[in-house]
């Protein structure tokens, strides 16, 4: 029988166990982490997302089908290929959420922090509907960030575009397996 990696051996992910790590496509504020799976491969895998209050995730899809969880909080989401407060469900922990891939969409921790299980069948793929909305190109101030100042916004664009490309984001992925 062939297993997908790390999934040859029973074992067990307590919450305290999870390595949370930034994720450059996204709003600096959010988190990930990576439960089961290689997401830069073709086959399955399983992430959480963590959102903090107010947090925004503009427009954007993604080209794999997605199947969201909702552990913690309340996940806002509206489709559409522009924001719309007034288009956004919410949605409870326990309720599932399936998203065809190439649904344009967008979240919103709008009333706390929540966190979302994704399971998908990689490779994972983001692309922002406006290009100056993703986290990764020069200027961008996302909706739900604390202004900062030049310089450190300099800084941080630099250390976002480094990881613009999917090579690098397959590097971010293999670094964050090899430290868990």
């Amino acid at each position: 029988m062939t297993h997908q990696p790390g999934q040859e051996r029973f074992r067990v992910i307590r919450p305290e166990e999870m390595q949370w790590r930034a994720f450059p496509p996204f709003p600096s504020e959010a988190r990930l982490a990576v439960l089961t799976g290689d997401p830069t491969k073709p086959g399955p895998y399983v992430i959480r997302v963590r959102l903090p209050h107010n947090v925004r995730m503009m427009p954007h899809r993604h080209p794999e089908d997605r199947i969201y969880t909702v552990i913690s909080g309340v996940f806002y989401i509206g489709l559409g290929d522009l924001f719309d407060a007034n288009g956004l469900t919410a949605h409870g922990p326990g309720s599932v959420v399936v998203l065809p891939g190439g649904q344009p969409h967008f979240h919103w921790a709008r009333s706390g922090e929540y966190v979302t299980q994704v399971t998908a069948i990689g490779p994972l793929g983001l692309e922002y509907v406006d290009p100056a909305h993703d986290p990764g190109s020069a200027g961008h101030t996302a909706l739900g960030e604390t202004a900062v100042s030049n310089d450190c916004r300099d800084q941080r664009a630099r250390r976002l575009l480094e990881w613009a490309n999917q090579s690098q984001l397959t590097r971010w992925f293999r670094w964050v397996s090899r430290e868990t």
